[in-house]
């Protein structure tokens, strides 16, 4: 399997990230009620039997139950498994000592010593500024607690200012992560790919198959239950809109012997400098994920869909 790397100069990864947003996530997900650790492990399992080691998380996740579980699953196989993890700027974080602290927690529940990419998962300001944040964590780089530094929800501005602070104590800024899909593309609009293409950042895209709109699971006439009920994506009209996007999906799927998601992770992946981060809740997801490896669209398709998904620029 080719690799990535992680900025200019960071650590190479596989092109495709599993997302561990779920595991643990009582709240958003239904995690111990729908799906539980046997669930997850088997996804953790089945997605390195895949050759995909690059899992990412947050020590928000699960109020940290994901770390653990992916600490838990470490220590039960001798494979490599790379981390991405994240810093969360809260306003009672206010020095230095706190972004050490946040990671050193991060670490026991990883089981790990160093993990390959450190991201601050949001870019509010309160009582720290990006100086002193950007600094604190140059400083883990230096200890080797961290292999790489990346951010997320960043704009076009905030995500310069991370690089140049960064840059003047010798370290690049590696990730950008960020909403990107087919049905998501403001980011494009917004300058934030552009931006990270020209400042050698490579985009992590989190809800790469729009939470379910690109998997082909709904349709006008099987629309979702749950929260998704909710959303106005998934109601008629939404998917409706999206009725053209997904027919192309499943027809390119079919020359390929591959699905809806697949194309749609491929479309990313086809994209320079992107990793998309699908989530992947059991084993049939993971193994869904890892189809969209190994494979390439053609020019012509990958130019097919992004005409086809311009009005989600927007």
């Amino acid at each position: 399997m080719t690799s990535i790397t992680l900025g200019k100069n960071g650590p190479a990864v596989t092109p495709l990230c599993v997302g561990t947003w779920a595991w643990g996530s009582k709240l958003f997900w239904d995690y111990g009620n729908s799906f539980g650790e046997t669930e997850v492990e088997e996804a953790f399992k089945t997605s390195l039997d895949a050759g995909v080691n690059f899992f990412d998380t947050a020590e928000v996740y699960g109020n940290g139950l994901s770390e653990e579980l992916l600490g838990k699953f470490i220590k039960k196989t001798t494979q490599s498994v790379q981390i991405a993890t994240k810093y969360g700027p809260t306003p009672w974080r206010v020095t230095a000592k706190s972004v050490s602290e946040a990671l050193t927690a991060s670490l026991k529940r990883l089981q790990v010593e160093q993990i390959t990419l450190y991201q601050v998962h949001w870019p509010f300001i309160f009582l720290m500024n990006q100086e002193t944040l950007m600094n604190a964590l140059a400083e883990e780089v230096k200890k080797g607690r961290i292999q790489a530094v990346g951010v997320s929800n960043y704009t076009a501005e905030q995500m310069r200012l991370a690089h140049k602070i960064l840059a003047q104590q010798g370290i690049s800024l590696a990730t950008n992560q960020v909403r990107y899909s087919l049905l998501s593309r403001q980011v494009e609009k917004q300058g934030i790919v552009g931006t990270a293409r020209e400042l050698g950042v490579t985009i992590l895209a989190y809800s790469p198959l729009a939470q379910g709109l690109l998997t082909g699971k709904y349709s006008v006439q099987e629309q979702p239950t749950g929260p998704r009920k909710f959303d106005s994506r998934f109601s008629k009209n939404g998917l409706e809109k999206i009725s053209l996007v997904m027919s192309t999906l499943r027809k390119i799927g079919k020359q390929y012997e591959r699905t809806s998601a697949q194309v749609a992770l491929n479309w990313l992946i086809s994209q320079s400098g992107v990793i998309p981060i699908p989530g992947a809740k059991n084993s049939a997801q993971a193994r869904e994920n890892a189809g969209a490896l190994d494979w390439s669209l053609s020019a012509d398709e990958v130019n097919q869909l992004e005409l086809m998904t311009r009005p989600w620029l927007e």
